[in-house]
């Protein structure tokens, strides 16, 4: 029997188990490049490099389980700074140098590094280890005051903003105002004496606002900086990235403390950051941007417009050609393209990073497509280096300058291709609050620059202009990865934040203005351009798709209530029709009159008039959809939503009886709304998506029914006769047993049966039912009885499971996802633990009863990545998705085939 004693004693050893700490440097690393759990995406390029003998600065990783350990109550374990202390003092012994000495000062960095690249994390912390007097030690060491003074500065601007949330303006409104009483135009024209004094201001910040004095003890600052890190993992726009990207909340982020080399010591030292490709078009071409006598955080910051790398090759031709060649190398070793940061220190090469290169839709097709042709990759391989939604890409619009009057108000990097028109919008919160208020709003967001903090307000925004910053900056990674259109460093553009203006030659634009956008030759365009949608049938990407098809084994629909929607679908590769919504026919304003007749009708004769003169439009729509499917089976959704919806609000009603009271009291219009207002109170319901609709509105007025079915029956012969193949499935939505559906679906056979014989021509067809109410998936079995078919409507069963009103939900969800309640929103990606067992329950039993039914999935859910894969686990036999998602569908439906054939690396939440 174990006592408490031995029970503390073998926990304290299974801490100790733990090694929380790698170590890399001197041509050897404790870790390596698939250990990205444990080292983040950061700290296994490092090890590997390390190994590899490439030159790295020498420092250690602590690892992930350390973060995950400080989540709960925010401290770490003895034992992780054990092991830390012990890993400084290895780099210490290796560099010859000790943290905080007033001689030989050793100087780290401290940064962040997550198993997945999330721009917006936490800003690296630089020169970490300076203080009052390690800092006249650097200037003595380096013969360069000015360079000591800068380097402190930095730290304190750096640790001021990532550690003490010190609002980074306040420093930046410190520096630019003695870069204007100097007169100095850059950065680097202020002198040793002009930074003590920023230094001295930069105190006064901190002690300000923290009501302590910057810390002198350079373990503290490390302690500090390492527990920001982890802090950073669990902020807002952390949080908001991975909700983005489907990231698990637990991976954690590891911590890289790496010695000091540095770009700021003259003008044969710089820093720059790079791709082995182009991440914009995938081109096979050194891509990248750098800058002369710089710390890496100038490059990506915006602060100062760097230049294209090859302007290296002219500089420092030993050093480029040297980068080329570590950068091949690297490329050939992780077979895909790179993304890596580089800090030249007198002349001489120091590799920071390599990671897996973030790229556009367009460039990942592309560069999976010549790496195969190169040998690195197969085509079993090259169909996971594209994320199913970067397909979008290939769809998205261009401008449509025909015919139009351009103002080009200023030119600048198209750091993101496609196009983006919308209203200028100044802060990440602005651009929130407006897309609440109208989810239609088109928004740019027009930045001095983005700062990881702008995150939620691009997610929301069509597109994002910067006035600073590069190809690689903030604004133009993070855009990229979203798909969305961007122009950065627009340097002709004035952004005035706070007067909510931009100026530019002489022009002043405020906000709510329209302005375009050209992600492809970075134009900015005064007005409101039209877009054109692009096609989907490029080359490579019909390429990289013709090597996908054959893993799939599941069918792609597409949800299509038009004939043009339909032929659009067709041409994005849709397999037919999942879900073809009849209510959507009876709004248009020919049809409307005669919809409004049938439910202000109060006896079926006068309704089955009404419906008599909407037959032939609903005949005629269903011509066209199935001439348009030609060969592919349409799903046809008989009439779902509660009737009031096709009536005038009630609010609105009785405002025109009011008016016309008091203007036209003897009016007959006055008469006719008073009918109409009574006919709407009627079938006021409290809870209507909980009432009068789906197949009890078939069952209430079984004419209703009756029409649609004929006007499908008549039309699927018509067609038929003309040589088309037509293969329609009626669809009865919202039932809850068999009783409802035996009801419905004897109506719909007994019309066939009649429009058969009166035409004298039959056509195949299915009666099935569109499950989408938790009731329907436990009985199942017995639905499958008479529905030959299944088809979950995964909008309705996610309200209905979670008791969530789809249009009322937002605020609860913003609170749900900031809390961590729930990881994503369930109407966006599906929720497998609730929703999914639902599914997989009414599956099971359907199959139980009736072996050969066919199953499918029509919600928003069938065309995200995720759900796809979750449908594709449960053997469906197809998912139906909107038109411009067919292409996501097929490719993530692709990968689900695949995935049990090949061993692909994980960890994005399931």
């Amino acid at each position: 029997m174990s006592t408490p004693t031995a029970e503390l004693e073998n926990a304290a050893a299974d801490v100790k188990a733990v090694k929380y700490v790698y170590f890399f440097g001197d041509g050897h690393a404790e870790g390596h490049g698939k250990m990205k759990d444990e080292l983040g995406g950061k700290g296994a390029g490092l090890a590997e490099m390390t190994n590899a003998g490439l030159p790295v600065p020498p420092g250690f990783t602590i690892q992930t389980e350390a973060c995950r350990e400080y989540m709960p109550n925010h401290t770490v374990s003895g034992e992780v700074n054990r092991q830390m202390d012990d890993a400084l003092k290895h780099l210490e012994r290796l560099q010859g140098q000790k943290l905080g000495s007033a001689d030989n000062p050793l100087l780290v960095s401290v940064r962040s590094g997550a198993k997945f690249s999330m721009p917006g994390m936490m800003d690296t912390i630089l020169n970490l280890g300076l203080n009052d007097k390690s800092v006249e030690g650097l200037a003595k060491l380096s013969n360069n005051p000015r360079f000591a003074y800068d380097s402190y500065r930095r730290l304190i601007q750096m640790f001021g903003s990532v550690v003490l949330d010190i609002p980074k303006s306040v420093f930046e409104e410190v520096f630019d105002g003695k870069k204007k009483q100097k007169k100095a135009k850059l950065d680097t024209d202020l002198d040793a004496k002009a930074l003590q004094e920023v230094i001295a201001d930069y105190k006064k910040v901190v002690l300000k606002h923290t009501k302590r004095e910057f810390p002198q003890d350079p373990h503290e600052q490390l302690v500090m900086s390492r527990d920001a890190v982890f802090r950073s993992w669990l902020n807002d726009r952390a949080k908001t990235y991975r909700r983005i990207n489907n990231i698990d909340d637990m991976l954690g982020t590891a911590v890289n403390v790496q010695a000091m080399v540095f770009g700021n010591l003259g003008e044969t030292s710089g820093t720059g950051v790079g791709f082995t490709r182009n991440p914009a078009t995938g081109n096979n071409e050194f891509y990248g941007e750098f800058l002369l006598n710089a710390q890496g955080e100038d490059v990506v910051s915006g602060v100062r417009t760097p230049v294209h790398i090859s302007e290296l090759e002219k500089i420092m031709p030993k050093v480029y050609n040297q980068l080329r060649e570590i950068t091949t190398r690297l490329e050939k070793h992780y077979r895909d393209m790179q993304d890596f940061e580089f800090t030249i220190q007198d002349g001489r090469l120091y590799m920071l990073q390599t990671r897996n290169g973030k790229r556009t839709g367009r460039a990942a097709v592309r560069v999976a497509i010549q790496m195969v042709e190169e040998g690195l990759i197969s085509k079993e391989e090259a169909i996971f280096r594209v994320e199913p939604n970067q397909l979008y890409d290939f769809l998205v619009p261009s401008l449509d300058e025909k015919g139009k009057d351009i103002e080009v108000l200023a030119k600048g990097l198209p750091a993101s291709p496609g196009a983006a028109v919308g209203q200028i919008v100044f802060t990440a919160e602005d651009a929130v609050e407006k897309f609440h208020k109208d989810k239609n709003a088109k928004l740019i967001l027009v930045r001095g620059e983005t700062t990881p903090e702008d995150i939620a307000g691009m997610e929301v925004a069509a597109g994002i202009l910067t006035s600073r910053g590069g190809m690689t900056s903030h604004a133009a990674v993070v855009t990229r990865g979203m798909g969305k259109c961007c122009v950065a460093g627009a340097g002709d553009i004035e952004v005035d934040e706070k007067a909510r203006v931009i100026h530019v030659h002489g022009k002043t634009l405020k906000e709510g203005d329209w302005i375009s956008l050209d992600g492809i030759t970075g134009r900015v365009i005064n007005g409101k351009l039209n877009t054109v949608p692009a096609r989907p049938d490029d080359p490579e990407l019909l390429k990289l798709m013709g090597w996908a098809e054959p893993f799939r084994r599941m069918g792609v629909r597409a949800n299509a209530d038009i004939p043009r929607d339909a032929l659009q679908a067709r041409a994005f590769g849709a397999e037919g029709i999942g879900l073809c919504r009849t209510e959507h026919m009876f709004f248009a304003e020919d049809r409307l009159p005669h919809m409004r007749a049938m439910i202000l009708a109060t006896n079926e004769k006068d309704r089955r008039v009404a419906l008599r003169k909407l037959l032939p439009y609903q005949r005629n729509d269903f011509i066209g959809i199935f001439r348009a499917m030609d060969g592919f089976p349409v799903t046809i959704r008989t009439l779902d939503p509660p009737l009031h919806e096709f009536l005038p609000r009630r609010e609105e009603l009785v405002v025109d009886i009011a008016r016309l009271e008091i203007t036209k009291p003897k009016s007959p219009k006055l008469k006719e709304l008073r009918t109409l207002l009574n006919r709407v109170e009627q079938l006021h319901e409290v809870n209507p998506m909980l009432g009068l609709r789906g197949c009890r509105l078939g069952i209430t007025y079984p004419e209703i029914t009756e029409m649609q079915a004929r006007a499908i029956f008549e039309a699927a012969v018509k067609v038929a006769k003309e040589g088309v193949k037509v293969k329609p499935e009626i669809m009865i939505p919202l039932t809850t047993g068999l009783k409802e559906m035996a009801n419905q679906s004897a109506l719909v056979r007994k019309v066939a049966d009649e429009v058969f014989a009166e035409k004298e021509q039959t056509v195949e067809y299915l009666v099935g039912t569109m499950i989408e109410l938790p009731r329907a998936c436990l009985v199942a079995d017995e639905i499958a009885k008479d529905a030959e078919f299944f088809s979950f409507g995964t909008n309705d069963l996610t309200q209905t499971t979670f008791g969530f009103s789809r249009d009322d939900v937002g605020k609860i969800l913003t609170a749900y996802l900031a809390e961590g309640i729930l990881k994503q929103d369930p109407f966006a990606v599906l929720d497998r633990e609730g929703v999914g067992q639902l599914m997989r329950i009414g599956t099971d039993k359907g199959r139980a009863t009736r072996p050969t039914i066919k199953i499918g999935i029509c919600g928003e859910h069938g065309g995200e990545p995720s759900s796809v894969e979750f449908c594709a686990m449960l053997g469906f036999n197809y998912v139906s998705c909107s038109p411009f998602r067919v292409l996501t569908a097929r490719l993530a439906a692709a990968q689900a085939g695949a995935s049990a054939e090949l061993k692909i690396e994980g960890g994005r939440t399931k």
